[in-house]
């Protein structure tokens, strides 16, 4: 057994190593590899290109996701009028309340043995249809000062420069109280920079110097005063008077709901007149139906007046102080009576100049 075992051992010893190991790996080099693992190796390999999205508007990222948003305009109509004083509020329709109603609830609820804020601001918000004459088309967003017959503290810094010449201009403005009033020495101080215009939230002018103020139209940009901002005419004091205690507002169409606007402002506080309030509101109303586009059916849908840091919202009527509907047919007949007043007066002018 012992000169078997040696007699093995010195075969292998004798065999060429290379032959050795080829016969150890004979599998690998005679057997093919299975289909496809080849090909998956070489698309581990392939890079992915990653794909780069630019800026998008926060307006269009969600258009691809139809999400349903309720209307923001308020329809209670088919709803029934509660019988009751305790009911459930989304069953039934909005209780509508005066002006006088609505102040005193709120200074109730701001009585020294509740909230105890008499003096807390009046705040009322103002809903508007934004579409224009076309359905596809809507009003834009608008800034405006509502000139109101009864002032209080509005807790805003307004500070206003005056641009005028004339003797008689510059004290108008001064008297009606305007920061600063000058003409041309004062435009020159400006672009010297010895004086700067931001320190000013309004910026008033008069015609008459109109072409020397251009020279400051780049720094003015949109402040430089115009006509339709109510920041340009010859009734300084007027003006002043209004930018400096009238009523500042903005309204802005909803981002998800074009036809959708709201203004909020202040009108007062609790602790002024019923009165004087109420007036002030008529004034804001009255400012803002100014705005309504030409066309038919409602601009202002809902009204309601808030006072913090109560959340009770009570809701008013606001067509007892501007027109609900705007009709076509009403505005062209308003138009042909006032060309008829117009036209018997041009023969008289016409045999007096005769």
């Amino acid at each position: 057994m012992q000169s078997i075992l040696s007699s093995m051992r010195a075969l292998a010893l004798r065999q060429n190593p290379a032959e050795s190991l080829r016969l150890l790996h004979l599998s690998a080099v005679s057997e093919a590899a299975r289909k496809g693992t080849r090909e998956k190796a070489r698309k581990k390999k392939v890079k992915v290109e990653v794909k780069k999205v630019g800026f998008i508007p926060h307006n269009q990222r969600n258009k691809k996701i139809n999400v349903k948003r309720a209307d923001k305009h308020v329809d209670d109509s088919w709803k029934q009028v509660p019988k009751d004083d305790c009911y459930v509020g989304r069953y039934y329709r909005w209780p509508v309340y005066s002006v006088q109603e609505a102040i005193q609830c709120h200074r109730e609820t701001h009585h020294p043995s509740m909230y105890n804020v008499p003096n807390a601001p009046l705040n009322v918000d103002i809903e508007l249809n934004m579409q224009a004459e076309k359905i596809t088309r809507f009003v834009d967003n608008f800034q405006r000062m509502a000139m109101i017959p009864h002032k209080f503290d509005h807790g805003e810094e307004r500070k206003i420069i005056v641009f005028t010449k004339g003797n008689n201009e510059v004290l108008e403005a001064r008297e009606a109280g305007a920061s600063l009033v000058g003409g041309v020495e004062l435009i020159k101080d400006i672009t010297n920079g010895e004086l700067l215009l931001s320190d000013y939230q309004y910026i008033i002018a008069h015609p008459n110097i109109l072409a020397e103020l251009v020279a400051l139209r780049g720094l003015m940009k949109r402040k430089f005063p115009n006509p339709k901002s109510e920041t340009l005419g010859t009734n300084l004091a007027e003006m002043i008077v209004k930018f400096s205690s009238g009523i500042s507002y903005s309204a802005a169409k909803d981002e998800y709901q074009q036809n959708f606007g709201l203004i909020t402002a202040s009108v007062g506080t609790l602790d002024m007149d019923a009165q004087k309030l109420e007036d002030n509101i008529k004034f804001l109303l009255q400012d803002i139906n100014t705005m309504r586009p030409k066309r038919e059916g409602r601009f202002i849908t809902r009204v309601l007046l808030k006072s913090p840091p109560s959340s009770e919202q009570l809701k008013i009527d606001p067509y007892v102080y501007v027109p609900e509907m705007w009709d076509k047919s009403t505005a062209k007949v308003k138009r042909e009576e006032t060309k008829k007043q117009t036209e018997p007066a041009e023969p008289q002018e016409a045999v007096a100049s005769n």
